[in-house]
């Protein structure tokens, strides 16, 4: 009998790494972006003191079902989960008097679960429906956009979320196929006519890699809700308040360089040469990697990198 959605098993990454860069005081109120199946959560509640609080969010129903029922549920006065994204989190901490938190933490990208659950079809491993959303409810799955976008916009999908240097010969072998009668609407489908488009690849990397991983974020406009997480976290981080931030391929961390970056230094306004400058709102505290010892018990945390800052000020948000 196969377990339930909620049962398949996740190794958290940078666990105490990322609990000890997010925490600077227990009695505080924190979110956990990215519930997952409640490793980082569980591990804040353990460090977290008797007045401390979090908050997770999640958009899959698997996952709010993990944390709410069976084994896995969080039975926890200082915690609650909510069914949302992590971009809309500004409107819903609102609905539950929070203005301020201590610390944010996003742990971006697909879980193990969702990988590993044919049913989702995230993986190229495993033949099942062509479905790649992150929040089942709701939004349009990869077979169905392959099934009416022309070859031009999956083209660019490919190429610009999956960095594939073939994207336009796997758009154009997906339309011939589509407008053969047999459009794809499987993982399987979808590997076969990757494999045979795309005509090299890195040793150790299956062909349908990038394709996956460009479908998978624009189904879910991961990289448009990373911005807007991004952008919350300056409304609601209190002054000391950290923000953690784990990523697992370049086009995230990119994003998250650049944010904290930028928040990083003063501003000036070149249009109003005499007004004073826009104080930084965020001190960039670093960037981890996965050690040896962590990379030999859970290969899939070789690409993982989380970076921290510091809100400096709330003196600056618009």
């Amino acid at each position: 009998m196969k377990p339930p959605a909620h049962d398949f098993e996740h190794t958290t990454v940078l666990l105490n790494e990322a609990v000890d860069a997010l925490v600077t005081d227990v009695d505080g109120l924190y979110v956990d972006g990215t519930f997952g199946r409640g490793g980082h959560s569980r591990a804040l509640l353990r460090r977290l003191g008797a007045k401390g609080r979090l908050v997770a969010i999640d958009r899959d129903p698997d996952a709010v079902a993990a944390a709410t029922s069976g084994t896995t549920r969080v039975d926890d006065p200082r915690f609650s989960i909510h069914h949302t994204s992590f971009g809309q989190m500004v409107p819903l901490l609102a609905s539950l008097g929070v203005t301020r938190v201590n610390g944010l933490l996003l742990d971006l990208g697909v879980s193990s679960p969702q990988i590993d659950n044919p049913e989702r079809g995230f993986s190229f491993r495993f033949d099942g429906p062509l479905d790649m959303r992150m929040d089942t409810t709701r939004g349009e799955s990869a077979a169905d956009f392959l099934a009416r976008a022309d070859e031009r916009h999956i083209a660019e999908v490919i190429r610009d979320y999956g960095e594939e240097r073939f994207a336009l010969q796997v758009a154009k072998a997906l339309v011939a196929r589509r407008e053969s009668g047999n459009p794809v609407r499987t993982t399987g489908q979808l590997s076969e006519v990757v494999a045979r488009a795309v005509k090299t690849r890195e040793p150790g990397q299956d062909p349908a890699t990038r394709t996956f991983q460009a479908l998978r974020i624009f189904v879910n406009a991961e990289l448009e809700e990373l911005e807007q997480g991004l952008s919350a976290s300056l409304a609601l981080l209190a002054p000391g308040g950290r923000l953690v931030v784990i990523s697992f391929h370049s086009l995230e961390d990119r994003i998250v360089k650049t944010f904290i970056a930028r928040e990083s230094k003063s501003t000036f306004d070149r249009r109003a040469p005499f007004a004073p400058a826009v104080p930084t709102r965020l001190h960039a505290l670093g960037r981890v990697k996965p050690g040896e010892t962590e990379l030999r018990a859970n290969p899939r945390a070789r690409s993982a990198i989380m970076r921290v800052a510091e809100r400096t000020s709330v003196e600056a948000v618009v």
